[in-house]
């Protein structure tokens, strides 16, 4: 899932939330866990429902902090790198990168 500008909001169990992401497999609801966990958030995760036993397992995953907005945090630098040595820049945030340079953007 993407970063975007929405802020989604809900209900896991009886807690309320705000979602970070939904229908996202194990690997990576234990990176977001884990990376919002050293960020201080409390973190909820609610298995999907499957259809039937042979599909994955998906998740949801939010966090108990009704403000948290993931776009914002990460746009800005708010969100520490699981080491807490880093600023989680948008390729970290989507895994794509374990580069942290400040810039969330890429030069020519």
């Amino acid at each position: 899932m993407a970063l975007e500008g929405k802020h989604m909001f809900g209900a896991i169990g009886d807690t309320r939330v705000t979602f970070v992401e939904k229908k996202i497999d194990q690997d990576r609801m234990e990176f977001l866990k884990k990376l919002l966990e050293v960020n201080d958030f409390e973190v909820l995760v609610q298995e999907e429902k499957r259809k039937s036993e042979e599909e994955p397992q998906l998740y949801t995953i939010g966090v108990t902090d009704m403000v948290f907005n993931p776009t914002v945090y990460v746009f800005q630098r708010r969100l520490k790198t699981l080491d807490g040595n880093h600023i989680v820049n948008q390729e970290y945030w989507n895994q794509l990168s374990e580069d942290t340079k400040p810039q969330y953007w890429k030069n020519s």
